[in-house]
C-alpha cells in the first residue's frame, strides 16, 4: 500500500489499522484456499482476446490447468495456444467450438470471454453440463438472459462469477467497508464515469468471410447478419445485435462500484440522455451518454460516458465518487481518497489490481463447491449488469423508465419491455 503525507490524518480519521484488516479478511480467507489446493481445477477458456489475459492468470495458479483454449478465429487461436503452451508443462488443446470443452468430463469450469452475445448462453450451457462458469462482464446481452443465468446456476448448484474484478480489490473492499460503516455519514449519491479516445469505425462494406474465421459459430445465438469489413474483432461492441455499447463494455465496472457502495439493488426510475455526437459511422450505440438511476431510500447513481474524449471527471478516465452527509469518498482504479464535508482531503490509499485475487476466489469457491464464497456471485453481477441494460433501454426508447424495485422490470411500458429479451437464431435460444 502506498500512502501520502495525509497518513496521520487518515489514521486519526479511520481510528485503527484494524479497519483495513477486517475489511479484507473475507478476501484473504478465500484466497488462502487457492494457495493450499486440495485438488486440481481444470478449465477451458472461450475467446482469446480478453481470454488471453484470463487464461494466463488461471495457468499461473497452483494446481490449475488450462486444458483448452477456444476461438472461432483459427489464426488467433493457434497463436495464443503456442504462447500459452510455452509457459506450462502440460498439453493445451485448441478448439473452435466451446461445446467440445463442455463434453470433457475432466473440465471443471468454462471461462467465457467471447463477445457479449455469447456470455449468458454459453454460461447457461456450461451450468447445464455440470461446469462452473467465470463469465466476463456484462454477464448477459439482455436482462432476461441474466435472470436465466441465475436460474441455471441455482438449479445446478454451480459457482458462476462475473468478471468485475474490482470486487476482489482489497483496498476497494476496504473503502466499501468504510462507506457501509458510516465513515462519511449516510451515503445518498454516487457519480461514476468512463472516458476514452475511441476513433471512428468507418462505414463497412459487405465482404467475404476470411477462411480462418467460423463466422457462423461466432454469431451463435444472434440473428444472422451479413459479414462486413469492419465488425471483427472489436467493433461488434457498438452494434446492438452483439454488444451493449460503452455502458455495457466499461460502464459496468464503475456502476458496479456505485451500486456496491450505495448498498442498492434495483432502481425505481431510469433516465438517459446522449447519443452519437462525434463520428458519423456504423456505430449504433452512444459515444456520449449520461444515465441517472433513482433507488428507494432517496439514493441515486449518475453515470457519464465520453467515448471520444479522455478528460473524464477530475481529468481521470475512470472512477466513482460517493457523497454522504459528512463527506465524500472517491474511488479510482484500485484505491480511494476521503474528503471531509468541506472538500479537504483527509486520507489517500493506493491499491493493486484485483484480477488475480478475483480468479483465486473463483477457484477457491470451486474447490469448496460453495457459491457463497464468491466475491461476485452471478446474482450480484446480474443486478449491476441490469442497470446497464436499463440505461440502454431508456436510451433506445427515449423514455423515462419506471421500474419495479423488487426485480428491476420496467412498468407500464410495452416498448421498453420488448427489449428485456431478444430474438435468437433458431436452435440457440437459452433454456434452463
Amino acid at each position: 500500500m502506498t500512502q501520502t503525507s495525509a497518513e496521520t490524518s487518515r489514521r486519526s480519521f479511520l481510528g485503527s489499522a484494524a479497519v483495513a484488516a477486517a475489511a479484507t479478511s473475507t478476501l484473504t480467507a478465500t484466497s488462502a484456499k487457492a494457495s493450499s489446493p486440495a485438488e486440481k481445477v481444470v478449465v477451458g477458456v472461450m475467446g482469446v482476446s480478453r481470454g488471453a489475459a484470463l487464461a494466463q492468470v488461471f495457468a499461473s495458479l497452483p494446481d490449475v490447468e488450462v486444458k483448452y483454449v477456444c476461438d472461432t478465429d483459427k489464426n488467433r487461436l493457434n497463436l495464443f495456444r503456442e504462447t500459452l503452451a510455452g509457459k506450462v508443462s502440460y498439453e493445451v488443446k485448441a478448439v473452435t467450438d466451446f461445446r467440445n470443452i463442455l463434453d470433457d468430463a475432466d473440465v471443471d469450469a468454462l471461462v467465457c470471454a467471447a463477445p457479449n452475445h455469447w456470455h449468458a448462453p454459453a454460461s447457461i450451457l456450461a451450468c447445464s453440463a455440470g461446469k462452473h462458469a467465470y463469465v466476463e462482464k456484462p454477464c448477459c446481452h439482455n436482462p432476461r438472459e441474466g435472470e436465466l443465468l441465475i436460474e441455471a446456476a441455482r438449479k445446478n448448484n454451480r459457482c458462476v462469477q462475473m468478471g468485475n474484478q474490482r470486487r476482489s480489490g482489497a483496498k476497494l473492499a476496504e473503502a466499501m467497508k468504510l462507506l457501509h460503516e458510516g465513515t462519511i455519514g449516510r451515503v445518498y449519491y454516487s457519480r461514476s464515469w468512463y472516458a476514452a479516445t475511441r476513433g471512428t469505425i468507418g462505414t463497412g462494406t459487405p465482404a467475404e468471410v476470411p477462411p480462418h474465421i467460423d463466422y457462423e459459430l461466432w454469431q451463435g445465438p444472434a440473428p444472422r447478419q451479413p459479414y462486413t469489413s469492419n465488425r471483427l474483432h472489436y467493433n461488434w461492441h457498438w452494434n446492438w445485435v452483439y454488444g451493449n455499447g460503452e455502458l455495457g463494455n466499461n460502464g459496468i465496472h464503475s456502476i458496479d462500484l456505485s451500486r456496491w457502495g450505495l448498498g442498492v439493488d434495483y432502481p425505481v426510475r431510469v433516465v438517459s440522455s446522449g447519443g452519437r455526437y462525434v463520428f458519423d459511422d456504423d456505430q449504433t450505440t452512444a459515444d456520449t451518454h449520461v444515465v441517472s438511476f433513482e433507488f428507494p431510500g432517496k439514493k441515486q447513481i449518475v453515470w457519464e460516458c465520453l467515448s471520444c474524449n479522455r478528460y473524464g471527471m477530475d481529468g481521470s478516465g475512470f472512477g466513482a465518487t460517493f457523497h454522504g452527509e459528512k463527506g465524500t469518498l472517491k474511488m479510482h482504479e484500485w484505491g480511494y481518497k476521503i474528503f471531509d464535508d468541506k472538500g479537504k482531503e483527509i486520507a489517500s490509499v493506493d491499491g493493486s489490481d484485483g484480477l488475480k485475487a478475483h480468479i483465486e476466489n473463483f477457484v477457491a469457491a470451486i474447490r469448496a463447491n460453495d457459491p457463497k464464497l464468491l466475491n461476485s456471485d452471478i446474482e450480484e453481477g446480474h443486478k449491476s449488469t441490469l442497470l446497464c441494460h436499463l440505461g440502454n433501454i431508456a436510451h433506445r426508447t427515449g423514455d423515462s423508465l419506471k421500474c419495479d424495485p423488487s426485480n428491476g422490470h420496467v412498468l407500464n411500458n410495452e416498448a421498453a419491455m420488448t427489449l428485456w429479451t431478444r430474438e435468437y437464431e433458431p436452435g440457440w435460444e437459452p433454456r434452463v
